[in-house]
């Protein structure tokens, strides 16, 4: 078994999560072209480089971007963030750089890069888990500011007993919004605050674990630099890594 390819205990978990097979002929094993998949995650390396014992690289690159599009990947990835009820949850973002093969979308499409400081960038948004396991995923473009996107780690089934930002999510209305869901907003007041509001130093020094969270994940060095054009293939790139952190 090659270095990054799924173990059996893993395989025996996400191998019922695939899609059955269909009419037609005999796809490709599924198996070995996950673990193509992995490995460019993993390496970030062209997928004109895809190792031979992967199979074609083309067969590789299609089931990626095929499945990325019927929302097989985020499937799969929310099927295990649903197995956790976890009481806490920390959210954060963190900047990509895009590459320059990252660009040539159709005109007029965006696709999640945008203009920061850094150049054209990405950015990704997460909401992780105690144990650093993520809940929910998003991006947009890097220019985005982390607050306009608290709407997409809102509505829980089941509210979670604290909230855990920094002060980028420090606005009255954001704090609104999560009282409202039923958690406890754990975030430190901006340093230009009149009347600072109180929160627990204790939970909020557990916010590294969100930032570990984004170090393991640009350990991948396919998402350490954006290299997809497509949005929809980048964030494929995203749940995949989520997929890999609830299989170990």
């Amino acid at each position: 078994m090659a270095r990054f390819d799924l173990s059996e205990e893993e395989w025996v978990v996400i191998g019922p999560l695939l899609p059955k097979q269909g009419r037609g002929p005999d796809r490709k094993d599924d198996r070995q072209i996950l673990n193509g998949i992995f490995y460019i995650l993993r390496t970030g390396a062209p997928w004109r480089d895809l190792p031979e014992r992967y199979g074609p690289r083309t067969t590789v690159y299609n089931r990626y971007i095929r499945w990325g599009e019927r929302g097989v990947w985020r499937g799969i990835f929310e099927a295990f963030a649903q197995e956790c009820e976890d009481v806490l949850i920390f959210i954060d973002a963190s900047i990509v750089k895009a590459h320059r093969a990252a660009a040539g979308s159709k005109k007029g499409s965006v696709e999640g890069i945008g203009r920061s400081r850094g150049g054209r960038t990405s950015k990704v948004h997460a909401a992780v888990d105690a144990k650093g396991r993520p809940f929910r995923l998003e991006i947009s473009g890097g220019q985005l500011h982390d607050s306009q996107m608290i709407n997409a780690f809102l509505n829980w089934e089941i509210p979670p007993l604290a909230i855990v930002a920094d002060k980028a999510y420090g606005s009255a209305k954001i704090r609104q919004q999560i009282a409202d869901e039923g958690a406890l907003a754990v975030i430190p007041s901006k340093s230009n605050a009149r009347i600072p509001i109180h929160h627990d130093k204790n939970l909020y020094a557990m916010r590294n674990i969100v930032e570990r969270f984004f170090c393991k994940m640009k350990d991948m060095r396919r998402l350490a630099t954006r290299f997809e054009k497509k949005a929809i293939n980048f964030l494929s790139m995203v749940q995949l890594f989520a997929i890999k952190c609830w299989l170990n």
